[in-house]
């Protein structure tokens, strides 16, 4: 096991303290400027009566949704409150606090998720009465854009408030008790993101199949009974589940930074404070970018976008190196290090606003529809549904390449800038932090996707938007199909930046456990050992690989089955109601909100289990080497997995697109017919699967440096006892197993005779 440079606990000075104060203040204005915004978006005209008839049926069923899931997410969040009281830590203080600050990490991220939801389900309409306006596009795409803006700071906000809070309370022990606080965020954002994946793409799919292929009618027809269910799970996915994403991204990349910065700096302050500044930057940069999110006469409003992102990122790069040089010592703790902080904390934070650059660009080349890979996916429509399938998985593997190529180099840039280990991960930890200064525009630029989707949908079902109007609409929705494509981009490289600090922070935890029990390496059983080349750490990394596919799988076949069952309610609607199809009647669309909602809180607890389990049963049963191993294959499997699930997905959703505004036949055409095929199989890869991997990475992450001290105990020294190992690792595999089943017998709720499945929904 390679030995990594320990130090004590740093001391905070009554500057120190002040400095933390200080960006507790900014935290707190970044709330004070969101809820501005929030005032802003909600003055907005709301246009016709029947216009926010629908908006409320949208807003009644996100409520009613995330209300459903926070019920059901309590039970799972009090067993892991009660569990962290049970792992070592240094005295009663550290569990306590961890505990608590675990459940103050899930309720920020509830918050952020539901906020999301609840304002965005208020914009959508606002936005459609905009365009409705005369002249509205600049103004349409303002209030879309500043929604997302709300979301973003209360993001940044409360991550950084949080931590802030942690270090003011706990000084040097404060990495420790953020270990719960960063659980909590990734744990409850893990089911809102599998939850709320599983609720769009389910009412979508089914939507798509019954209402497009089967009836013939447009996406957001009143007629179909799936359509409110689609825009809401468009709010509980979309909105809700990626904001609770980025914000869980955010508070674990500051976990990690401040675990490891503590060891960087030693006794010294500055590993707790840096890593609290440059968020802090962050959040002066996200103010600027969403306040210049101007459109331009004749500008697309992709561009317009864009410029904030690049300009906030601009700024957050002069600004933290500024702070490197004023706020960082002469030298690190370690002799090794070889590199003044200063410069090494400069180059890592300018890596990573680089890298958010680089992967924006990259996304978008491969999921944009004026770019050759979509358009190429668009052109293969022509042939059938086949060619179209492989079009975009070819589009997704080559994409998830060279993603997962730039994340690796910038991880290896940052390795290159310090002679230590030590020194070289928390360098890690910065490239991550300097890439989520711009997280405020990133996720002002996610929820302008649901936004301007919503805003056409309710468009489309009343029909009262036509002309020049219906066009900034359509126009927006296009952008904000890009915008969704790219923050997933930027995301999934944030869980991987957040998972390879955290992998750090495991083996300085181990080590760290390792010294205090006064044992040395020659001591060490095998079962230690992380050279790549031991079977034990082979086999772990086989096994965090399987893992990632075991979810994968899991995610997408949730939304078969539950795509299934609106398949057939649709169906049963369509065939039993008379008048629907002649617009004389109204569909049930309650029942639809409800089969899927049920379905969706029904299927959370399989990849849950999975995520917490699988390190508990490799790290107690094979030991700490093949627990490394195993976070190394996750991560690797992961990035990849959930690069070529996103951009396939994307790829095929706005290459859809693309023939639905006349090419290759447009609407009704073959062409059309194919690519609707494979918009629908993207859906679960795009917005279920993929997105849900990054907060997996870190849940799993958090989970193995949580237990760390755990198994090194039960391993080796007078506590050591291979019986409970075994037992603890035994239980955890009996628990995934038993999961498994219960989630593969349920594909039998779907039935092979329609008759029969229809008389269950009925």
């Amino acid at each position: 096991m390679s030995r990594l440079f320990l130090a004590d606990s740093p001391e905070l000075s009554g500057g120190d303290y002040g400095i933390v104060a200080v960006v507790a203040v900014i935290a707190l204005a970044a709330l004070a400027v969101g809820y501005g915004l929030l005032r802003e978006v909600l003055a907005t005209g709301q246009g016709t009566e029947r216009m926010q008839e629908i908006a409320k049926a949208v807003q009644e069923g996100a409520a009613a949704y995330l209300t459903r899931q926070r019920n059901t997410l309590a039970i799972f969040g009090a067993v892991v409150f009660v569990l962290l009281f049970f792992l070592p830590a240094d005295d009663w203080a550290e569990r306590i606090g961890r505990s608590i600050f675990f459940v103050v990490g899930a309720a920020f991220s509830f918050v952020i998720g539901y906020l999301g939801m609840w304002l965005a389900t208020r914009a959508n309409l606002r936005v459609a009465a905009a365009a409705r306006e005369g002249g509205g596009r600049e103004r349409a795409l303002r209030i879309a854009f500043r929604t997302g803006g709300v979301v973003g700071l209360f993001t940044i906000g409360l991550g950084l408030f949080g931590a802030a809070v942690v270090v003011l309370v706990y000084a040097g022990e404060a990495p420790k008790v953020l270990e719960g606080f960063g659980l909590g965020a990734a744990l409850l954002a893990m089911f809102m993101r599998v939850g709320g994946g599983i609720f769009t793409k389910a009412a979508d799919v089914g939507a798509d199949l019954v209402g497009k292929i089967e009836q013939g009618i447009p996406e957001d027809d009143p007629r179909n009974a799936a359509t409110i269910a689609d825009n809401v799970g468009d709010n509980v996915g979309d909105c809700a589940g990626m904001a609770a994403d980025l914000f869980e991204s955010y508070a674990v990349t500051l976990v990690a930074a401040l675990i490891l910065g503590s060891f960087a700096f030693g006794t010294s302050a500055s590993g707790l404070t840096f890593p609290l500044i440059i968020p802090a930057i962050g959040v002066i940069t996200a103010v600027i970018g969403i306040y210049i999110t101007r459109s331009r006469a004749g500008e697309p409003g992709l561009t317009t976008i864009n410029r904030s992102f690049y300009l906030s990122g601009l700024i957050s790069a002069v600004l933290s190196v500024a702070a490197a040089f004023i706020f960082l010592p002469g030298q690190f703790e370690d002799p090794e290090a070889g590199v003044s902080p200063a410069v090494a904390a400069s180059a890592a934070v300018i890596i990573g606003i680089v890298l958010a650059g680089v992967i924006m660009w990259l996304t978008g080349y491969y999921t944009a529809p004026e770019r050759k890979p979509v358009q190429h996916v668009a052109e293969t429509g022509r042939t059938g549904p086949a060619t179209v399938i492989l079009s975009g998985v070819s589009v997704g593997f080559e994409s998830a390449v060279y993603t997962a190529l730039v994340v690796a180099a910038a991880v290896y840039g940052a390795f290159l800038l310090s002679g230590s280990v030590l020194i070289a991960l928390f360098l890690v930890a910065l490239v991550g932090t300097g890439l989520l200064t711009t997280v405020g525009v990133t996720v002002a630029m996610d929820t302008f996707g649901p936004v301007a989707d919503n805003a056409q949908g309710i468009a489309e079902m009343t029909g009262e938007i036509e002309g020049e109007g219906a066009d900034v609409l359509v126009e927006l929705d296009s952008v904000g199909n890009t915008t969704k494509a790219v923050t997933k981009g930027i995301a999934i490289s944030t869980a991987v930046l957040a998972a390879t600090a955290l992998f750090g922070s495991y083996m300085t935890s181990i080590n760290d456990r390792v010294e205090s029990m006064g044992l040395t390496e020659g001591e060490l059983p095998n079962a230690f050992s992380t050279q790549i080349v031991s079977p034990n750490t082979l086999v772990g990394v086989i096994i965090g690989a399987c893992v990632v596919f075991m979810f994968s799988g899991l995610a997408i076949n949730a939304v078969s089955r539950a795509a299934g069952a609106v398949v057939y309610e649709v169906r049963r609607q369509f065939k039993n109601i008379p008048g629907i199809m002649e617009g004389t009647t109204k569909p049930e669309y309650g029942r639809v909100v409800d089969l899927v909602t049920r379905d969706s809180l029904r299927e959370l607890a399989t990849p849950g289990l999975l995520a917490i389990f699988a390190p508990v049963a490799v790290g107690f049963g094979l030991g700490t080497g093949a627990l490394a191993g195993y976070l190394g294959g996750a991560i690797t499997a992961g990035v990849l997995m959930a690069v070529f699930l996103a951009n396939s997905g994307g790829a095929w959703d706005n290459a859809k697109k693309l023939v639905e505004d006349g090419n290759h036949g447009g609407k009704g055409s073959e062409a059309h017919a194919a690519t609707v095929i494979g918009d629908t199989v993207g859906d679960p890869f795009k917005d279920t699967a993929g997105p849900a991997i990054n907060p997996l990475l870190k849940v799993m992450n958090l989970v193995a440096l949580l237990i760390a001290p755990a198994v090194v105990q039960f391993s080796v020294g007078p506590d050591a006892s291979a019986p409970v190992r075994y037992v603890i690792a035994l239980a955890a595999v009996a628990i995934i197993v038993v999961a498994v089943v219960v989630a593969k017998r349920r594909e039998g709720s779907i039935s092979d005779n329609p008759a029969e499945e229809e008389a269950r929904s009925s």
